[in-house]
């Protein structure tokens, strides 16, 4: 089988320990700066705590520095890659070609670079770039095909890394300037203000309204469960999920169901078996409504009711009353209900349940026949908040010629010479009270495959003085584990050439460093970063996405007028159609 790893989000230590007690090989996660998620910053002490706490599983840590920098935040970027390597992070994920001119140049430890998604790797030619250069791994556009990932693998010798579950963003990744264009707060530099998630109009040139107030560019959130398989057949080698902003309990439930899923196909970069206590369902974690999104073909990715969390189906109301109504759904207090009223999603809590009898705390818009989701589990959440979920290592005990010998499941062994003492009235006891001792791993990361007490040559031993033989030769193997932990470095880098002879603003180019980078990989760089410059030009292009509002508006493949996209204070946005490739770009005004 194939050897793959699920990387899971976290915002904070916390969170990240939860993701790999729930089934994690990587965590990937914010340093105090330069991480597109700026609202997830997480302190170097921390970070090392994590690092100790991921390395006895054999999990990795992925630190983020993928955002675009400016000259000074580049080299105090460098040294945060020092500082990250020195406190033992397995790789960074870098955006901004700056670091990676360093990088060639000898000025960055020998940590794997990872290509970010935001370098808008969308394409084969792009990912073979980075396989030129020598980077370890490229993370994957979203926007991909099964068969454009399949052709991606078979062509690179680097790791490859998907996306398979998450919100989505509806431009290309590293691509998006509507962000900045709007208010200043640029997506390439951690600050994005998520306009996508507002209402917008569609129009045509003479004003006719085609869509009217709509979520027009929330999408649903991404899953890839159903795609594990082929894409695991294909190559991939690391399974990402998205959400550094999410919660702990989003991260323990969706990190619990692809950790289940992907072990039904495949066997896993990273030790330890998970100890559920709860059963994971990522219909009832925080979702918009799921899409797999163009890995099958072009399907209804887009969600035009709301930016908020749909959740699970529960059914139709039955019957409708003063201050409650009948359903046949297992409902509780506190749970979070919503339905579709009025073209838009609104919700209500639930007061107080008797049988099939739901009173809620407001009946507005409740009819007979309205079908309600569940937003919000207050059950299953409460389970996931409570939850004592547990990864330990397999480990096996053998007693014979006088020592305890322990190994693990990854074949690391150590011994503890037993004490000498008296030899037991009952032989038979005594092992017996040996194997019991030895097996109350407890608190401890491990659990016991099998004992074997080979001869009968052991002494008598009390139980305390075995207990302390078990935490000692525990320390032991917990050592062993560490100093065994195979730390993957990056090979030299050098310039390869880019696909492109030449690069505009698309290039995100921010600092002198990016464009030395593309220069010696003879390519010339026509326009700097549009961060560069407090306003942007008319007529760029603000996004490109696959999202495309002529299919939503039933409108493919017809010949129709200039379309717009109008936001709620009337500010028009001119679209344009690239019908060969199934793209739309909204351009600045």
């Amino acid at each position: 089988m194939n050897k793959v790893e699920l990387l899971a989000p976290a915002k904070n230590l916390e969170t990240a320990i939860a993701a790999i007690n729930s089934g994690a090989d990587a965590i990937y996660i914010g340093a105090n700066n330069f991480g597109a998620r700026k609202n997830a910053p997480n302190s170097l002490d921390d970070i090392k705590k994590l690092v100790e706490y991921a390395h006895l599983y054999y999990v990795r840590i992925h630190v983020v520095i993928n955002t675009i920098l400016n000259d000074s935040e580049l080299y105090e970027a460098v040294k945060l890659v020092e500082n990250l390597y020195n406190i033992g992070v397995d790789a960074v994920i870098v955006q901004d070609m700056g670091l990676l001119n360093l990088a060639i140049q000898g000025k960055l430890p020998p940590i794997q670079i990872h290509a970010s998604t935001q370098c808008n790797n969308r394409t084969l030619e792009k990912v073979k770039f980075f396989n030129n250069l020598g980077l370890s791994r490229v993370i994957l556009a979203r926007e991909l095909s099964e068969n454009q990932i399949n052709e991606i693998c078979k062509s690179v010798s680097c790791e490859i890394e998907t996306f398979v579950h998450g919100a989505l963003c509806v431009c290309y990744s590293g691509q998006c300037y509507l962000s900045y264009a709007n208010g200043g707060r640029s997506a390439n530099r951690g600050e994005c203000a998520q306009p996508c998630r507002k209402k917008y109009s569609l129009i045509d040139e003479n004003g006719k309204i085609i869509l009217k107030d709509k979520y027009l560019l929330s999408l649903k959130d991404f899953n890839a469960s159903k795609s594990l398989q082929n894409l695991i057949k294909s190559g991939v080698k690391s399974f990402k999920i998205e959400g550094r902003l999410k919660d702990i309990n989003y991260v323990k439930n969706v990190v619990a169901f692809y950790n289940n899923e992907l072990n039904k196909y495949a066997s896993r970069t990273s030790s330890g078996k998970v100890f559920l206590d709860f059963e994971p369902d990522v219909d009832k974690t925080f979702n918009r409504g799921y899409t797999d999104y163009f890995l099958t073909g072009r399907t209804q990715c887009f969600n035009f009711l709301s930016p908020k969390s749909r959740g699970e189906k529960i059914g139709k109301i039955r019957r409708i009353f003063h201050n409650y109504f009948e359903i046949d759904a297992d409902l509780h207090p506190q749970d979070g209900l919503c339905f579709i009223k009025d073209g838009e999603i609104t919700g209500f809590l639930v007061n107080k349940v008797e049988g099939n009898r739901v009173y809620p705390n407001k009946m507005d818009g409740l009819k007979t026949g309205t079908l309600l989701y569940r937003n919000y589990d207050s059950q299953f959440e409460k389970k996931l908040q409570n939850s004592k979920t547990v990864r330990k290592i397999g480990i096996s005990f053998v007693v014979k010629e006088g020592c305890v010998y322990a190994t693990d499941e990854d074949n690391n062994v150590v011994e503890l010479v037993l004490p000498v003492g008296e030899v037991p009235n009952n032989i038979n006891k005594m092992k017996e009270t040996l194997i019991n001792q030895l097996n109350k791993t407890g608190e401890t990361p491990y659990y016991i495959l099998k004992i074997d007490i080979v001869d009968d040559n052991i002494p008598f031993l009390p139980v305390s003085q075995i207990n302390e033989i078990r935490r000692e030769i525990l320390s032991l193997l917990s050592k062993e584990r560490l100093s065994n932990f195979v730390r993957l470095t990056q090979n030299p880098i050098d310039y390869s050439t880019f696909p492109n002879a030449q690069i505009d603003y698309h290039g995100n180019v921010f600092n002198n460093e990016a464009k030395n980078f593309y220069e010696k990989c003879n390519c010339e760089v026509t326009e700097p970063a549009v961060e560069s410059s407090e306003k942007i030009s008319s007529g760029i292009e603000l996004m490109r996405t696959k999202h495309c509002l002529k299919f939503a508006a039933g409108l493919c493949g017809q010949p129709c007028k200039k379309l717009y996209l109008v936001d709620s204070k009337g500010k028009k946005y001119p679209l344009k159609f690239d019908c060969k490739n199934c793209e739309m770009v909204v351009l600045n005004p």
